[in-house]
């Protein structure tokens, strides 16, 4: 069993929410979502529910905060069409008003505020104006960060400008499983480029300012071929320049991978490489999000990218993701030795769906908690072999909307009953609490 003396003092342990999927997006005068306008399509969200109420932590923040006692910090996001319903113009007071609330009790606690800009909450009028495909949204987008940082930026201890853009791209607009739920190869290389040119602008823009400790969260996925043979070979190759280099090698070497470009090249916007100075420009630290594997086979018949997933014989979450702690390791490895050497690296995200019931006033959660102290392990062997990990935290601090899985999916570890909205941390969270403390 690992101990909390296998880490360094410094490293910082915390747990990780997003606005939209906790705060409840009717309150504050928050405007319309692309989640609002995508969950009203059936089919697209399970019961059509949406951010609306959620976890009301917009008005329960202090009592979530208190449960926070012992760790080091709170990774959260602000909302786009809370502080700007509109997504231009105009500004939200009372939406920058509350997260200023939010940073002071955050800070009243000892804890390190670690924000997120973006989190998937698009406002629903930039949607309709071609959202993440326009151009101009790197411009919007550095507006939004200019009037959020001059509000809070002096207080948080790092900023993500970005979270998990290959899920506001490729997810969204190729598989069309998240708002807009688009289904469109030409959509999808705009997207990406666009997504990128938003980091580079924010991130130009908060430097200039004078901002410091700026990165980006990004999702990987460890992955195998199904067989040694030549097509699945380079069908795992394919799906991993889709899911783990799409953003981190534009962001640190300034290029795109040849096997994305195999299906994106035709479709990317006009001068595209003129952008590459702009995204490419230094990051302070990178938040990894870790989840799952894939085992990836060939399926030339297919469309591009010509490939298929097998289905895991091991362990799975709620979510039906294959249990596999090494791949974390595996991946902070990979970073480090190919991409992005000694770059402080922060686990931003990693966590296990289940499904959690309250049975006499408590959550038992077993395998919550192996999941985690597993996890935990891998993160400390990939310390040992180099690995310049900085911080830990815990997706998620509560249960919440889980996008197109409405509230069906629990990723918590503190459960939320959605009738009530009373909380019942789980055994997973007291577990962590006892290992930190000891």
């Amino acid at each position: 069993m690992i101990k909390r003396s296998d880490f360094a003092e410094s490293f910082l342990f915390g747990a990780a929410t997003s606005a939209y999927q906790i705060e409840g997006h009717s309150f504050g005068g928050a405007g319309p979502t692309i989640w609002d306008t995508f969950a009203k399509t059936p089919g697209n969200v399970v019961n059509q529910e949406t951010g609306s109420v959620a976890c009301d932590h917009y008005h329960r923040y202090e009592q979530d905060l208190d449960l926070l006692n012992g760790l080091d910090a709170y990774r959260f996001s602000t909302s786009w069409a809370r502080v700007m319903p509109e997504g231009r113009g105009p500004v939200n007071e009372r939406g920058l008003d509350y997260y200023d609330r939010l940073v002071d009790a955050t800070l009243a606690r000892g804890l390190k505020p670690y924000l997120t800009l973006y989190h998937w909450d698009m406002p629903a009028a930039l949607g309709a104006l071609g959202g993440w495909t326009n151009r101009d949204v790197a411009r919007w987008f550095g507006d939004f960060s200019d009037v959020v940082m001059a509000r809070i930026g002096d207080r948080v201890a790092s900023v993500a400008t970005i979270n998990e853009p290959w899920c506001v791209s490729y997810l969204s607009h190729f598989l069309g499983h998240h708002a807009p739920g688009l289904r469109s190869i030409e959509a999808t290389a705009s997207a990406v480029h666009n997504v990128l040119c938003a980091h580079g602008e924010a991130q130009q823009r908060m430097r200039a300012n004078s901002h410091k400790n700026l990165g980006i969260v990004l999702n990987f996925e460890a992955l195998q071929a199904a067989s040694t043979a030549p097509e699945d070979q380079a069908a795992a190759a394919r799906y991993n320049a889709i899911m783990n280099r799409i953003f981190i090698e534009p962001i640190i070497k300034g290029r795109y991978p040849e096997p994305l470009m195999e299906g994106l090249s035709a479709h990317l916007p006009k001068g595209w490489q003129d952008d590459m100075a702009l995204i490419s420009q230094p990051i302070d630290w990178l938040g990894v999000n870790y989840y799952t594997r894939q085992t990836v086979a060939d399926a030339a018949s297919d469309p591009w990218p010509h490939l298929r997933f097998i289905e895991t014989k091991n362990a799975t979450t709620q979510m039906g993701w294959e249990i596999y702690p090494e791949g974390l390791n595996e991946t902070l490895q990979w970073l480090h030795k190919d991409l992005i050497g000694d770059l402080p690296v922060f686990v931003t995200e990693n966590g296990m769906a289940w499904a959690d019931t309250v049975k006499d006033g408590a959550v038992d959660d077993p395998a919550r908690t192996a999941y985690l102290f597993d996890h935990l392990a891998q993160v400390r062997n990939a310390q040992r072999d180099g690995c310049n990990i900085q911080g830990y935290f815990y997706w998620s601090l509560l249960d919440n909307f889980e996008w197109a899985f409405g509230y069906e999916k629990r990723f918590g570890m503190v459960h939320v009953d959605f009738e009530t909205l009373k909380r019942t941390p789980k055994a997973s969270f007291y577990a962590l609490k006892e290992w930190l403390a000891a």
